[in-house]
């Protein structure tokens, strides 16, 4: 039984994401990473892959993800989960205790009441015109969750990423496979073949295997339909497919690309190739800043 939907435009009801959060915490055992997580609640909640690719209107995020985000936010300042650095979320005592919306309800009240006292005492303190009312942030805003603060970088490769043109995207593929261990690596380079836009070898110790690739520059999501008619240009030809795109992948492609019996297909989504780039340095350079602290008492004390 469904207990929220995800619409193209409006606020979805919240508290009733904050309940199937709870509830498909409880299913995996207590804890999950974002991607169980969102995977579970979809699962639950039989989401169908349309709803999944409903977008913000910034044409890049996905608004089931974006609320479910604020949804394990709200859960958080409500002390009924927690999560790790390694970005892990957990139910607490009190979080197991949770079973019904009536529950959650008032976790969204009490967080949105502290909310307007902070902006109330924010108002006093600084004598400005602050807002009070609290609100979920428009849908336009990214989602202020807590494990989701590099989320600023990731948007920029991405844009730039989209600018490119396809065959500039298959060559920075071919580039990070090679940078990844691939060797043998080729970019086919035409089409009627399937979606197969390259070919590479990996090479495993004492054992070698034949990797299809295709790369899809898309800001929405890559339904199953993808991933399947993808398995079957790969199918008999190599002995796994890597599918690597700037979007999403929906919850049922998850399970298509890992469905028993078949070929396997390993998945590289937006926020994955982000962190691959970084990882080699293509395209993205990250610098340590130096911070020098100056101790005015120790001069003193000379």
């Amino acid at each position: 039984m469904r207990t929220f939907t995800i619409e193209a435009e409006g606020l979805p009801d919240l508290p009733a994401m904050m309940l199937a959060t709870i509830m498909a915490l409880k299913a995996l055992g207590g804890s999950a990473t974002i991607q169980e997580l969102v995977e579970q609640v979809v699962e639950m909640e039989g989401i169908p892959e349309e709803e999944q690719a409903f977008l913000l209107p910034n044409g890049r995020d996905r608004r089931l993800n974006y609320y479910l985000a604020w949804a394990r936010t709200y859960l958080k300042r409500g002390a009924a989960l927690e999560n790790s650095s390694r970005g892990v979320w957990s139910l607490t005592d009190k979080g197991e205790t949770l079973h019904d919306k009536e529950q959650t309800i008032a976790i969204y009240r009490q967080v949105n009441a502290e909310e307007r006292e902070r902006a109330k005492q924010k108002r006093l303190s600084r004598s400005a015109d602050v807002e009070t009312a609290p609100r979920i942030p428009a849908a336009d805003t990214t989602a202020a969750d807590d494990e989701e603060s590099e989320g600023d970088w990731h948007n920029e490769v991405l844009d730039a990423l989209l600018l490119i043109t396809p065959d500039a995207f298959e060559r920075l593929a071919q580039r990070l496979l090679r940078e990844a261990g691939f060797v043998k690596v080729e970019v086919r380079g035409k089409t009627g073949d399937g979606g197969i836009d390259g070919v590479g070898v990996l090479r495993v110790n004492l054992v070698s295997f034949q990797v299809y690739f295709q790369c899809k520059r898309w800001k929405g999501s890559v339904g199953s339909k993808e991933i399947r008619d993808f398995r079957g240009a790969v199918q008999g030809r190599a002995d796994k497919g890597l599918f690597i795109t700037t979007g999403t992948f929906t919850s049922q492609a998850s399970e298509e690309a890992t469905r028993d019996g078949a070929i396997a297909i390993d998945l590289i989504d937006g926020e994955r190739l982000c962190e691959l780039l970084k990882q080699f340095d293509l395209g993205i350079r990250t610098e340590l800043v130096e911070k020098v602290t100056v101790f005015p008492e120790w001069f003193r004390s000379l």
